[in-house]
């Protein structure tokens, strides 16, 4: 009875969150300079009325709508996987390094020259990068899993300076994209990137929902996991595979956004309970939501014109991490 009443409420709580993903992509596409009523917008959406609502519709604002759901949802479900896989509830790929070698890759590809479209593939394969640099160095050293945490912010640290160092020696027209860049956009958004950037994501989650009840079997313990047929080392393996391939995309897309990743997981527990498949899906719409509602906060309703989202989020972050740091354990937080 008490499964069949949480299974309940998370099916509530999908269609809430869908719910509020409609309205706010509604809101996203219809409000701006060029204001329009909802219906007008979608219509504009699919090709249909004024061709000045379409370009408008089409061109400027659908990008940005997408690719901040996009990103939010894979940010949410790479934050959930990583938080079960280390079991602290302070991972998250903007904690463990992901997002700084994604940074890395695409001020260092700025500081090359090379075009700026190739930026979202610079930030893949940075963040890619600097997971297996923390995987080599966590296999080399036998850190403990739970430890990886303390490796990651280390990690996170020592990319974040080089490319604060990179951005001061930037000539001036390049430093202030890469700053941008760096503290999470979703200006300047395009199609070919959200058609990229949704096609592998949706791939990748696809296979997160089917290997995340490998999850609940590792959560027994090493020995009972072997005990039902898994190999705990090569699950987790694969698990951490598609956490780092989550981040690395979403930063590819938005840049390195905090707080989405950190902060959906512990809303979602809290509202639907236990972690299940079904709670996972909830994770992802909780994610699309909170990236877009924080980009539309920042577009409509603050006066600084031009802020990236990245600030919104890390505003928001910085107090829920404090909370987070406080309401654990003595124990928990002890432990090295």
């Amino acid at each position: 009875m008490a499964r069949r009443a949480a299974r309940h409420r998370t099916l509530l709580l999908c269609a809430a969150a869908l719910a509020a993903l409609v309205a706010l992509t509604a809101l996203g596409l219809s409000s701006g300079q060029a204001s329009m009523p909802a219906g007008t917008a979608l219509r504009a959406l699919v090709g249909l009325g004024d061709p000045g609502d379409v370009l408008v519709v089409q061109q400027f604002r659908a990008p940005r709508v997408f690719a901040a759901l996009i990103a939010g949802a894979a940010l949410a479900v790479s934050g959930s996987l990583l938080q079960r896989l280390f079991r602290n509830p302070l991972a998250s790929p903007d904690v463990v390094g992901v997002t700084g070698g994604a940074s890395f890759g695409a001020v260092l590809l700025l500081a090359t020259g090379a075009s700026q479209l190739l930026t979202p593939l610079a930030a893949l394969g940075g963040g890619l990068l600097a997971a297996l640099a923390l995987g080599a160095f966590a296999r080399r050293s036998r850190v403990a899993v739970g430890s990886l945490v303390l490796v990651g912010l280390a990690v996170q640290a020592g990319l974040a300076a080089a490319v604060n160092l990179m951005i001061v020696r930037f000539p001036a027209e390049l430093a202030s994209s890469a700053l941008q860049w760096t503290t999470g956009s979703l200006y300047g958004s395009t199609w070919p990137e959200v058609w990229a950037g949704g096609g592998a994501v949706a791939a990748v989650l696809t296979a997160a929902f089917l290997h995340s009840r490998r999850l609940s079997v590792l959560d027994l313990g090493e020995e009972s996991a072997g005990a039902l047929g898994l190999t705990p080392a090569r699950a987790r393996l694969h698990l951490l595979l598609l956490t780092i391939a989550l981040a690395s995309l979403a930063a590819a897309l938005s840049g390195p956004v905090g707080f989405v990743a950190l902060a959906v997981p512990h809303l979602v527990r809290f509202l639907a309970g236990p972690p299940t498949p079904a709670t996972l899906a909830l994770t992802a719409l909780t994610g699309g939501v909170l990236l877009l509602g924080a980009d539309l906060i920042v577009l409509h309703l603050l006066p600084v014109h031009g802020l990236p989202v990245g600030a919104m989020t890390a505003t928001l972050g910085a107090p829920w991490l404090l909370v987070l740091m406080i309401r654990r354990p003595a124990a928990d937080r002890s432990t090295p």
